[in-house]
């Protein structure tokens, strides 16, 4: 079996890390060749600089790519289109037995646009996410992907209801998450950060808050007015707001160049709660029984909210504040919600399965 393996954003560097470590563990356990499966990986470019893209591939020990579209940044048209003309020309090379594509960014988008178009199987990983805000661009990349895909790989029941609702069954499997695979796998190998005394963890890259600048003021103000210090890895998106605006940040505030996942499990591992508009990270505070304040006005993992480790405060300064005394209290308990940790094993054994445990190519 052939697999094209779209990616392009830091976060589905870190998905896709589990998966194909998966892959290989199934080929080294196969004893018959025409059951193996041969990955190849398409790095579309959306995120390109070294720290948010070659660093992931060098400590993940992902396959370094076999495509590198160079598409960078620009426009959600702009690099959707590019990037749908240039994965085109790649999977009418290779004619792939399945296009994986991850999450909802514009390169899972033009990867399930692409392959849908030339008729190629598609299998979305971390389907049926949905905020119900389609103002929101990763909503609208969600929803297509979704919709074309003939796998879909949900990491919780919610999700499962969510593509149900929408008429989705036939294909959708609850595997759990890949992301807690990534964490079960590569927290062993984190050390603990240099600091030593309570600190909060904080990110901050959406569109929803970046190109808003109410918004971002509101929002950073609202870190600078933390109990604790605040440790923030600043996206080159943020840092670029930040820096034309002339946003001051409070003292309370530590702001750093993007880090690598292992440094970021590491700061995770030490932190007394996180502050953030990222989805990964909502999810991962969990893994590490952190609560988390999430400036958005909305949260995909419902899920969250529900087991009381999340509390959404949109971006307002006050509710920022007052969550402070919310999260400094741990967790009283953290039920499983994400599956074993073997979500990877599962979409491999689906795809196996799927395809009749037999190659084309």
């Amino acid at each position: 079996m052939k697999i094209i393996t779209v990616v392009g954003a830091r976060p589905q560097f870190v998905k896709a890390a589990s998966v194909s470590r998966a892959i290989g563990e199934y080929n080294d356990q196969c004893d018959d060749g025409s059951r193996l499966i041969h990955e190849l990986i398409v790095h579309t470019g959306q995120h390109y600089a070294h720290e948010m893209s070659q660093v992931f591939f060098d400590e993940l020990e992902i396959p370094h790519p076999h495509y590198h579209l160079n598409v960078g940044s620009g426009s959600h048209g702009k690099m959707t289109g590019m990037m749908l003309e240039k994965i085109e020309a790649v999977l009418m090379e290779e004619r792939p037995d399945f296009v994986l594509v991850y999450g909802d960014t514009n390169s899972t988008l033009a990867g399930a646009l692409a392959a849908s178009k030339l008729h190629l199987p598609i299998a979305h990983v971390e389907a049926g996410l949905r905020s119900f805000n389609r103002r929101m661009p990763e909503e609208i990349n969600r929803l297509v992907a979704d919709h074309l895909s003939t796998l879909l790989f949900c990491p919780t029941p919610s999700a499962m209801d969510n593509l149900r609702r929408e008429g989705i069954e036939e294909g959708a499997h609850q595997v759990g998450d890949v992301m807690y695979d990534a964490v079960q796998h590569y927290r062993r190998n984190i050390e603990p950060p240099a600091c030593q005394r309570p600190f909060a963890l904080a990110s901050l890259h959406r569109a929803e808050n970046t190109d808003e600048l109410s918004r971002l003021e509101s929002i950073v103000k609202g870190l600078g007015q933390s109990p604790i210090p605040v440790v923030l890895p600043l996206h080159p998106r943020t840092q670029k707001v930040i820096q034309k605006e002339g946003i001051t940040l409070s003292r309370q505030v530590t702001a750093m160049a993007p880090v690598s996942y292992l440094r970021m499990l590491a700061y995770l591992d030490g932190c007394s709660f996180v502050i953030t508009d990222s989805g990964g990270l909502q999810k991962e505070a969990f893994f590490f029984g952190k609560k988390c304040i999430t400036v958005r006005d909305e949260t995909e993992w419902v899920e969250l909210v529900e087991a009381g480790s999340n509390k959404v405060v949109g971006a307002n300064q006050l509710a920022i504040r007052e969550a402070y005394s919310w999260a400094m209290q741990p967790l009283s308990e953290i039920p499983s919600l994400y599956g074993d940790g073997h979500a990877s094993h599962r979409i491999v054994d689906c795809l196996i399965n799927h395809n009749g445990g037999h190659a084309n190519h």
